[in-house]
């Protein structure tokens, strides 16, 4: 993922989150970002808005292969942390 200073985005190969993990989908295309101030700076929020590729992780890793299609759209939450180097990493459950 690439997160550009004008808040725009790209994205290659994003999982999806909570329950959407679950479909086995990756997500590519561009998007938006932004940290916003209510949660003190610790979450980006990711929008997509454009897909230009779907992907799928192993079936092995697919628990329900009846999904329906990945959605076009989509929104994840990032957490941000420091490393043991004091550097920033993104991360989500």
């Amino acid at each position: 993922m690439v997160l550009r200073k004008d808040g725009t985005a790209l994205f290659e190969k994003l999982d999806g989150q909570d329950f959407d993990f679950d479909d086995g989908w990756r997500l590519s295309g561009t998007g938006t970002w932004q940290l916003p101030d209510a949660d003190g700076g610790q979450v980006v929020r990711l929008a997509l808005t454009a897909r230009t590729r779907v992907e799928s992780r192993s079936p092995a890793t697919v628990t329900d292969t009846s999904a329906s299609e990945p959605p076009s759209t989509y929104a994840w939450s990032f957490y941000v942390d420091r490393d043991q180097h004091d550097e920033l990493k993104l991360f989500f459950f």
